[in-house]
C-alpha cells in the first residue's frame, strides 16, 4: 500500500540559537482534524502522542531528571495518516542536498547546517515527531580481512551486538568498513564516517559512535538523554584526571555521542586540523606529547586531540560536552570482566523473587520491563564496584582484528574476556527467544529456557 503524501502546510521544526544547537518541537497544530469520523482521528492521534513521546522507563531518577523542556515534545503535530515515517515522500523542493557545493568530506566545511537540516524536516513532516530522541548508530572496521585468524568472527558478534541492541531500542546504525578519506587513517577514519552520517540523517539528532571492539553489555539500560540536554557531546572520562592531572587518558574517544548541528560541525573541523590529513599533524603530534607527559608516543591521535581541546579551549567547547563519569558509558574491561558471574547471580536472585521479571513477553515490548528492573536496583550502584551490569564493555588493546594486542595481558586473556563479554550480552537477548548459554565461555551451546525461570 502506497503512504499517501503528506502536507507541507502547518508543520515546523525549529532549532535553537545556534551556539545551543538544541533542537525543539514547534507546538503548532493543524486546523485539518474537522472532519467526518473525527473521533478515530482522534483517537490515533492520542496513540502516537503516547507511542513516539513516552520517556525511557529504566533510567535511575538521579539521571533523568524532569525539565521544563520534556513535555515540549508532546506538541508535536502528527499526520493523522500515515503515524509514522513516509519513506516515499520526497518533495521538489530544492533542499541542501541539491546544492553542487556540498561536501561529505572534512576538507570542505559545512556552514548553516542547523538551518538546513530544519529546512529539509519542515519539507519532510513525517520525520518531526520523535526528532529530539532519535540516535543513530556508527561504526565500522577496516575493508580488508582481519590478520588474526579469529578477527573477523569477533568483529561479526561484536557487529551482532550493536545490531541487537539498536533493534530492541528502535535505533538505526550505519555500519562502515571503507577508508571514506585514505588520509584519515585509523582512528581518525571515523570523522569522516560521522559527518557523512549526519549530512546522510538530517532527521536524527544524535550520532552515537560506537568502536568496533565495544559491547553493548546492558541491552536494558538507555542513554539518559534528558542529562544531556544542554550539551552537544558526550564522552567518558574523568575531569579531575583531565584538568588537574592533565592526562591524556582522562577521556576515551572510542564511544561518544555528538548532537547532529552547526556546533558539532565546528568541532569536527577544528579537532581534525589534528590528524594526519592535515599539514600540521606532526606539529600537533609534538604539541599533545608536551601538553600531555604521561603520553608516551608521539604521534597525534583523536583522544588526545580532544583532550587537549577540553583543557586548552575551554571556554569555546567545554560547556557543551559533557565528560561522563557517573555510569559505564564505556568501561574498561580488564575491570569488568570477572563481575559477570556476580552480577548474573544477583540478576537471578532478583527475578526468583520478582514474578513481573520471569514473565515471558515479545522482544519488541522489552524496554517496558526496564523501569521493573530499576525497582530492584536502586542499591545497585553504577561504574566500579556496582553489580549493575555495565552499559559498555570496552576492549581496550586488545585489537581484535590485527591480534596486535597489548602486551599487558595475553591474546588468549583477551579472546576468553571477549567470548564472556558477547555471550553475556547475547544471553539477554536470547532469553526473549527461549534460549539462553549454558556458560559464558560456551559460545555455541544453549539450553530451552523452562517455563517461570529461574524460579
Amino acid at each position: 500500500m502506497v503512504t499517501p503524501q503528506l502536507p507541507q502546510t502547518h508543520t515546523s521544526y525549529t532549532l535553537m540559537a545556534k551556539q545551543n544547537c538544541r533542537s525543539k518541537i514547534s507546538s503548532i497544530f493543524s486546523d485539518g482534524f474537522l472532519f467526518a469520523g473525527a473521533s478515530i482521528v482522534a483517537l490515533l492521534v492520542v496513540w502516537a502522542f503516547w507511542s513516539f513521546m513516552s520517556t525511557s522507563p529504566n533510567a535511575d531518577p538521579s539521571f533523568l531528571t524532569t525539565s521544563a523542556d520534556q513535555n515540549s515534545a508532546l506538541k508535536t503535530p502528527v499526520d493523522p495518516v500515515s503515524l509514522g515515517f513516509n519513506l516515499r515522500y520526497d518533495p521538489p523542493d530544492p533542499t541542501f542536498y541539491d546544492h553542487p557545493d556540498l561536501s561529505y568530506t572534512m576538507e570542505k566545511p559545512i556552514k548553516n547546517w542547523d538551518e538546513k537540516r530544519r529546512q529539509w524536516l519542515n519539507l519532510h513532516p513525517s520525520f518531526i515527531p520523535g526528532a529530539e530522541e532519535r540516535i543513530l548508530m556508527v561504526s565500522g572496521s577496516q575493508s580488508t580481512p582481519c590478520k588474526n585468524p579469529i578477527g573477523d568472527h569477533l568483529l561479526l558478534r561484536f557487529f551482532k551486538n550493536k545490531v541487537d541492541y539498536c533493534r530492541i531500542h528502535g535505533y538505526d546504525i550505519f555500519y562502515n568498513n571503507i577508508l571514506l578519506q585514505p588520509k584519515m587513517w585509523s582512528f581518525w577514519a571515523k570523522m569522516p564516517a560521522i559527518k557523512a552520517a549526519m549530512i546522510a540523517h538530517p532527521e536524527t539528532e544524535w550520532i552515537w559512535w560506537v568502536d568496533s571492539d565495544a559491547a553493548f553489555t546492558d541491552m536494558d539500560f538507555k542513554l539518559p538523554l534528558d542529562r544531556y540536554k544542554d550539551h552537544n557531546f558526550v564522552v567518558h572520562g574523568w575531569e579531575k584526571l583531565l584538568y588537574e592531572q592533565q592526562s591524556w587518558t582522562s577521556i576515551n574517544a572510542g564511544v561518544f555521542l555528538i548532537r547532529n548541528c552547526q556546533w558539532s560541525m565546528d568541532l569536527m573541523e577544528a579537532w581534525a586540523k589534528m590528524g594526519p590529513q592535515s599539514p600540521e599533524y606532526d606539529k600537533w603530534g609534538e604539541i599533545l606529547r608536551t601538553t600531555f607527559k604521561d603520553k608516551i608516543f608521539q604521534e597525534s591521535d583523536d583522544q588526545s586531540g580532544l583532550a587537549y581541546l577540553l583543557l586548552k579551549e575551554k571556554e569555546k567547547w567545554g560547556n557543551k560536552i559533557y565528560v561522563e563519569g557517573g555510569y559505564y558509558f564505556e568501561g574498561y574491561w580488564v575491570e569488568i570482566v570477572g563481575t559477570y558471574d556476580n552480577i548474573t547471580d544477583r540478576y537471578l536472585a532478583i527475578e526468583k523473587s520478582e514474578g513481573r521479571l520471569r514473565r515471558r513477553h515479545a522482544e519488541r515490548v522489552s524496554e517496558s520491563y526496564a523501569s521493573v528492573w530499576e525497582e530492584h536496583l536502586k542499591e545497585a550502584g553504577y561504574g566500579r564496584y556496582s553489580w549493575r551490569r555495565p552499559f559498555i564493555t570496552h576492549f581496550t588493546g586488545c585489537q581484535p582484528c590485527s591480534g596486535d594486542h597489548n602486551q599487558m595481558y595475553s591474546g588468549e586473556t583477551c579472546f576468553d574476556a571477549m567470548q564472556k563479554a558477547l555471550n553475556f550480552a547475547d544471553n539477554q537477548v536470547l532469553r526473549k527467544y527461549g534460549y539462553m548459554h549454558k556458560d559464558l565461555l560456551d559460545s555455541s551451546s544453549v539450553f530451552p529456557v523452562p517455563f517461570n525461570f529461574p524460579a
